[in-house]
């Protein structure tokens, strides 16, 4: 059987279809062209291949079509894609080796065909003994006291670990709190020297991020140099952790990352302050990613903006370091989920198992293979397929242990013409890499090539079936000869309105258009190649309906049809109504009523939405029926549009206005054929209002008056009554209070004289 490579390489199915079934030809006239116009495309180089007036693009067509017009096989020209590997080490296998080759190949060359995919395998082989670089990137703020003790006791135990693993590995140390401007860090002089609670007797002052250690074998130089670290402090929950991880990334050469699998462990107990936090201590600089380390201390901590997630996320993918997050339980997964190829540990509360929580990290993390690639150049695209089953995508394999070897299959075109370009392929998270150098082959490589060919008229050479003639002569077999007239002004006579030479559909010589045969056999024909007869327009398929013929793309009927297809009969029957075709409200097109405004139905004789213009009417009914209004003296000219008659009775009582005297007039409205034209029905007797009764308008009107005065006096006398009859009640009232007695000032007579003439008689 044979392998995929080899299987490509001879252009077989096999697992992967190259083949397209069509050949989308544009303008076409060598065999550069050709190939140039898509993957399917071939070039026939026979020189007799074409016959008298065809154009040379016959000669490019699937490899098919050229077979079944009769091109030899060995005369069709049709690059390959191929690819040659030019560095391919055997893998190292699960042996334990100085310098371990776990992928293969590593360098290749692709000739690729513009839009044709191309696949090649790629393997991967984890090998023993890998060495390992581990940087410790631990955060100092206060609440980190207890993680920082047992930190300073873990080097050896975990060098220790790593090595019994890999067999090669060093660690590194850095720290980090955050920026020490308001609102981050309390900027206080004592308390940026001193940011701890007064308890605290081992306080470092407030820093963003310093680097203590370089990568080293040493776990006493470890041991040595954490234990000489500090806590400190600041005053906010979240960290500067992202400025921590972009120096830690971006400062290589400072850190000593080396040619290994490359971990970096975060460890801290608090969130994470983002892109745009800065702006709070008014930093609008956005982070540069670049390493910027004076003295290990990071110098743009307060100069520079807290970099994105996402900028993060492509430096450690460019840098191949993977991160492994060793956080508290309330931050896990925060940063995981946002950067690929990470893993996270729940960190204990005094980091006691930070230990194993990083040798499962790393065991997870190496055991997943995900493939990725570097940003790729214009016009290729990668794409990638694997023989593991555990993977959740094509590009990713889980559970890959050491010496257990995968497989991928790597696809890769280029969608045009293209300089050699290159790029780099390879698992996330390791250093090696596959470098793939990509060449297009938008060439064609013709055996046949000959000069001055009696094809040509012994004035030209052949090239690819085609003639490419000597200075002084044109022509498809170099027959004109130039004279006294340039080859631009020749040219330019079979331009029409300087446009495409004879149209695209001929071939100028000595400056008329000799024009070339359609696909239907036929031949274009006019000065400039302008016309044929098979590009009309089509109905059901068929050519000008079957009922006409085509002339220079324009369709000519048949007697008794019509329309730009010839797609109509020449008749009126289906639009015929009493009167005129389509009610006059439409007009008849290829027999069938074409309705203006709202009118529908096959005939437009319905408006749904229309309604009687019984108000706009009111005018033309008073001056036909009765003679009066403001239509009274031009009548018949202003309203033509209504055919009226009287009637005694009116079956429907469709209008109702009034005249300009306030009278109702009563009538119906039918519409006729054509727009707003109707026949009307009128009443002849109106209603009007009768006229008001002036002896009882002005005899209630005295009585009212009347009636209003007398109840004014009985008003008027009621309250003099209310009132008197008040003033009376009072009057009593004081009476009955009065006491009367004798005068001590009064004296009763002393004589009393008897008059004798009184008798006592009334």
């Amino acid at each position: 059987m044979l392998s995929l490579s080899e299987c490509v390489s001879l252009h077989l199915k096999c697992n992967v279809v190259f083949s397209q079934d069509q050949c989308t030809k544009a303008s076409v006239s060598t065999c550069d062209d050709c190939i140039k116009s898509g993957p399917a495309c071939a070039w026939c180089q026979e020189l007799n291949f074409t016959k008298p007036g065809e154009q040379e693009a016959v000669r490019c067509d699937t490899r098919t079509v050229l077979l079944g017009k009769g091109c030899l096989e060995t005369n069709i020209v049709s690059p390959r894609s191929n690819h040659k590997k030019d560095k391919d080490r055997p893998l190292s296998g699960g042996q334990h080796q100085k310098d371990p080759v776990q992928i293969q190949p590593q360098e290749i060359t692709l000739e690729l065909r513009p839009g044709h995919p191309f696949t090649f395998e790629f393997k991967f082989q984890r090998a023993e003994g890998y060495p390992v670089d581990l940087y410790y990137l631990m955060d100092l703020s206060y609440s980190m006291g207890d993680d920082l003790k047992n930190v300073k006791n873990l080097g050896i135990q975990l060098l220790n670990k790593l090595k019994s693993i890999t067999g090669h590995a060093r660690i590194g140390f850095g720290s980090f709190v955050d920026k020490t401007l308001l609102p981050f860090t309390d900027t206080n002089e004592e308390k940026l020297k001193k940011p701890c609670p007064p308890k605290e007797k081992d306080c470092q002052p407030a820093f963003g991020f310093q680097h203590v250690l370089n990568l080293t074998e040493d776990a006493e130089l470890f041991t040595t140099m954490v234990s000489k670290q500090n806590i400190s402090g600041n005053l906010d929950t979240p960290e500067g952790s992202l400025d921590a991880i972009m120096q830690a990334v971006t400062c290589v050469d400072q850190i000593g990352w080396g040619n290994s699998t490359r971990l970096l462990v975060l460890a801290t107990d608090a969130g994470f302050h983002m892109a745009g936090d800065g702006k709070l201590a008014g930093i609008l600089e956005p982070n540069k990613e670049t390493c910027q380390l004076d003295g290990n201390m990071y110098s743009k901590s307060n100069i520079w903006d807290y970099p994105s997630v996402g900028q993060i996320a492509r430096k450690l993918e460019k840098q191949n370091i993977q991160p492994i997050f060793a956080v508290t339980e309330n931050v896990a997964d925060e940063l995981s989920k946002l950067i690929p190829k990470s893993a996270v540990g729940v960190l204990s509360a005094d980091s006691s198992n930070v230990v194993n929580l990083i040798v499962e990290a790393y065991n997870k993390l190496s055991s997943s293979v995900i493939m990725t690639h570097d940003v790729l150049p214009e016009d290729i695209t990668v794409k990638y397929a694997s023989d593991c089953e555990t993977g959740d995508k094509k590009e990713t394999c889980n559970g890959v242990t050491i010496g257990k070897k995968v497989t991928f299959n790597i696809t890769v075109k280029a969608e045009s013409c293209i300089d050699t370009k290159s790029f780099n392929i390879g698992p996330m998270g390791f250093r090696e890499r596959l470098k793939v150098n990509v060449k297009t082959r938008c060439k064609c490589e013709c055996d046949n090539r000959m000069s001055l060919h009696e094809h040509c008229n012994n004035r030209g050479s052949v090239i690819c079936g085609t003639c490419r003639c000597q200075g002084g002569f044109l022509g498809q077999r170099c027959e004109c000869s130039l004279g006294e007239k340039d080859e631009a002004t020749l040219k330019a006579q079979c331009r029409k309105d300087n446009g495409t030479e004879c149209e695209g559909r001929g071939e100028c010589e000595c400056g008329v258009c000799k024009c070339h045969l359609t696909e239907g056999g036929q031949y274009y024909y006019g000065s400039h190649c302008e016309c044929d007869n098979e590009h009309c327009e089509k109905y059901q398929n068929k050519l000008c309906g079957g009922n006409g013929n085509c002339r220079c793309g324009v369709c000519e009927c048949f007697e008794d049809f019509e329309g730009s297809a010839c797609q109509c009969r020449k008749s009126n029957d289906a639009c015929t109504t009493s009167g005129s075709d389509c009610h006059g409200r439409g007009k008849c097109v290829c027999n069938q009523c074409v309705c203006m405004r709202e009118y529908k139905g096959p005939k437009c004789e319905k408006c749904h939405t229309c309604q009687l213009p019984c108000q706009k009417s009111g005018s033309c009914i008073e001056c036909l029926a009765f003679g009066t209004g403001s239509f009274a003296k031009n009548c018949s000219k202003s309203c033509s549009h209504l055919q009226h008659e009287m009637n005694e009775k009116l079956i429907n009582n469709d209008c109702r206005v009034k005249d300009h005297e306030g009278c109702w007039m009563f009538f119906s409205m039918t519409e006729k054929d054509g727009f707003d034209k109707y026949s009307v029905k009128i009443l002849k007797e109106r209603e009007c209002p009768e006229g008001p009764n002036v002896a009882a308008i002005v005899g209630g009107s005295l009585a009212a008056v009347a009636l209003i005065g007398f109840l004014l006096l009985l008003i008027i006398k009621g309250f003099i009554y209310v009132k008197d009859l008040k003033e009376w009640r009072n009057f009593e009232k004081e009476k009955q209070r009065s006491q009367w007695g004798d005068n001590p000032l009064f004296q009763k007579a002393t004589t009393t004289v008897a008059n004798p003439a009184f008798t006592g008689d009334s």
